[in-house]
This record gives structure tokens, sequence and C-alpha cells, in this order.
């Protein structure tokens, strides 16, 4: 892969992770001879500045964070007018994950020598394009209680998140429509998935594709507290969708909403309140992944 590359870089992602591997990235990219900038993000909409200036500049653009930075940038360069460049520096990292791209960034830097370019799906809510999966209802309280600990538990974040969500949960009632089709139904929780992987490895959706056109949406109905603790496990595995609560859609346009105030959240930050619409821009990404 030809070209210079502007390196975004979170200081704050993986709890200091990205900037403790930075001078292995910056090192790995001066061995390729390439010629690179650093910039660091004070915000996520400064983060889609700098995205946009490096994209109208003809730069790779390179974003080491977490899926939040990478989603952000992501954004930024829709419609095939930039090429991503993701490099893992936070904690989670899930659509790495789903591209197969080393959680190493210094690894995943050699995918600019010989990776190959892919197109994939990009979601959109609202404006707000994200990556991976947006989700409300216990997941709002969980990605909330998530981002607010300062505690050191790297990929486990998430499990602590819902344990302490999960004690003063009440059931929601859901409206969900997809691709004109309404459902209702009382539960936990919609999540509407592009790559199907969040929450540190959770493959929510195990079978979806990046570059189907589609999303697929996963309804979690009534069941009792620990009835949902007992399956979480599975969804580590993905062998979660044939439990009786859970159902699974899939469509070119969602829309859903609940009988009180949510916050949906997408690659680990909060993106839209309820309710929302959602809708699939097919291919409209260009990232630098394995062969």
């Amino acid at each position: 892969m030809e070209g210079p590359v502007c390196l975004i870089v979170n200081p704050h992602a993986g709890g200091g992770r990205a900037m403790r591997l930075l001078p292995g990235v910056a090192a790995a990219l001066r061995a390729q001879g390439r010629t690179f900038r650093v910039e660091r993000t004070t915000s996520m909409d400064h983060a889609r500045a700098l995205a946009r200036g490096a994209r109208d500049a003809g730069e790779l653009v390179a974003a080491m964070g977490g899926d939040g930075l990478t989603g952000a940038v992501a954004g930024e360069l829709r419609g095939g007018t930039g090429v991503l460049v993701v490099l893992p520096g936070g904690r989670g990292n899930d659509f790495a994950r789903k591209l197969g791209i080393p959680h190493d960034p210094v690894a995943a830097c050699e995918l600019l020598v010989d990776g190959a370019e892919r197109e994939v799906d990009l979601a959109l809510a609202g404006e707000t394009a994200y990556l991976g999966i947006l989700s409300a209802g216990i997941d709002s309280d969980v990605n909330r209680i998530a981002n607010e600990t300062r505690l050191p538990l790297g990929m486990q974040v998430y499990v602590y998140g819902l344990l302490r969500a999960i004690v003063r949960w009440r059931e929601a009632r859901w409206e969900l429509t997809v691709d004109g089709e309404r459902s209702r139904f009382p539960g936990y929780s919609v999540a509407v998935a592009n790559s199907g992987v969040f929450g540190g490895g959770m493959y929510l959706v195990p079978g979806a594709s990046l570059d189907d056109g589609l999303l697929d949406v996963v309804a979690i109905g009534r069941k009792s507290r620990v009835a949902y603790l007992r399956n979480l496990p599975r969804v580590f595995r993905g062998t979660h969708l044939s439990e009786p609560a859970v159902s699974l859609f899939q469509g070119r346009e969602v829309t859903f909403s609940a009988d009180r105030p949510f916050t949906a959240y997408a690659d680990g930050d909060p993106i839209a309140e309820l309710p929302v619409t959602v809708r699939v821009l097919p291919r409209a990404l260009r990232v630098v992944a394995p062969r």
C-alpha cells in the first residue's frame, strides 16, 4: 500500500495503551521508509476533523485507538473517499478482530506492506457512522458503567458493567421495525450489528458479514436475570442465538424505540437517543486488511 500516513492516536485509549505502543508503531513505519505524521486527538470531533484533513490531503488514514476512534475516522472516509488503516490501541478492538487484524499495532503495520484493500459496509445512525454494533437497553447501562470505571479491568470491563447494571435492571417494552416490518416485545435490549462483534470479543452475531449490504438485528426478550447471566458465556462463543428469548432479523433499515429513555451506544460510545433509525451503506469504506 503506497502513500504517506496520517496516524491519528487517541492518547487515552486502552488506559494509555495506545501511547505506550506508539514508539514501536513509529519505528515500524520508519523501517518501511514511509512518510508519516502523528496527530493526537482531544475529542471525537477533533478526530473526525483530522480524518477529513488527511483524506483531503490524499494520505492513508491510520486510526490508533479503540473502536470508537476507528468508527469516527471511518465515518469521514465513507463513500470510498479515503483508505482506513486500523492499528488497534484500545481495550476491545472488535472491528480489528472481525477483520483478522493483529491485536498488536506494530504487527498490524505490516499490512501496509502485505495486506490488501477491502470494501466493507458502514452503518449510519442518523448521520453518525459506526462499524460494530449499536445497542440500547441494558447495554446502555453497561456501556455507561464501563466507560465511567477507572479500574484496570481490560477486556473484562463489559462483564463488570453488566454485573453492576443487572442488579437495578427493570424490563422495557420495545417497538422494532426492520424494513417496514413492525414488532413489539418486552425485554432487555435491541442491537443493530454491522460487524457482529462487541464488548471485547462477544460474538453477538457470529455469522455477520461486513460486505453483504445487510444489518443484523438482535432482540433479547423476556427472561429472568439468572437466565440472562447464565447465557452470557455463550455470547463469547457465539452459541447463544438458539436461546428462546433471542430473536434475529436482517434488513437494510432499522428503527426502534422503548417505553422509557435510553441512550444508544455504538463502538463503545454514546451515539444517539431513542428512537433511532439505522441504515446500511453497502461497501462504503475502503480498509486495509489481511489478504
